[in-house]
């Protein structure tokens, strides 16, 4: 790991993002692909900077990520909390107090918290979690 890269791991569902951080311009590379180009849906892209919109970071780092696991809205909840650790990390030695601290718009705007819902695991005599099969009377 470089001096000045700070890396942070985001969590998901079944997805895990290892992000890592450098200045820069700017650009994010998803498992060697543009975030554009990997994500395919504009407001998944959205979803994960957001973290970036909301601290006005946008063209301040640069992120290097490798994902795995999950569909693609998995993915970018975990890259975008992986980039959320990776603020907090950058901004720790500031003055935690002040009003454009990371960590106090970040938590505000519910960031921080890792989202616990996963999937239920199957039952026996069921098809799913919950489903049941058919009722038959006869």
């Amino acid at each position: 790991m470089k001096k000045n890269e700070i890396a942070a791991t985001g969590r998901r569902k079944e997805s895990i993002a290892q992000v890592k951080m450098n200045l820069g311009k700017g650009n994010i590379i998803i498992n060697g692909e543009d975030v554009n180009e990997y994500m395919p849906f504009a407001t998944l892209v959205m979803d994960l900077k957001q973290p970036l919109v909301l601290t006005n970071t946008e063209k301040t780092f640069d992120f290097i990520i490798k994902v795995k696991g999950g569909g693609f809205k998995g993915q970018a909840g975990a890259i975008r909390l992986g980039i959320t650790k990776c603020l907090l990390e950058y901004d720790k030695d500031a003055d935690q107090t002040r009003d454009d601290a990371f960590r106090k718009i970040l938590k505000i705007e519910g960031m921080i918290t890792r989202d616990p819902r996963v999937k239920e695991r199957k039952k026996y005599g069921l098809k799913k979690a919950r489903k049941a099969p058919q009722f038959s009377k006869r």
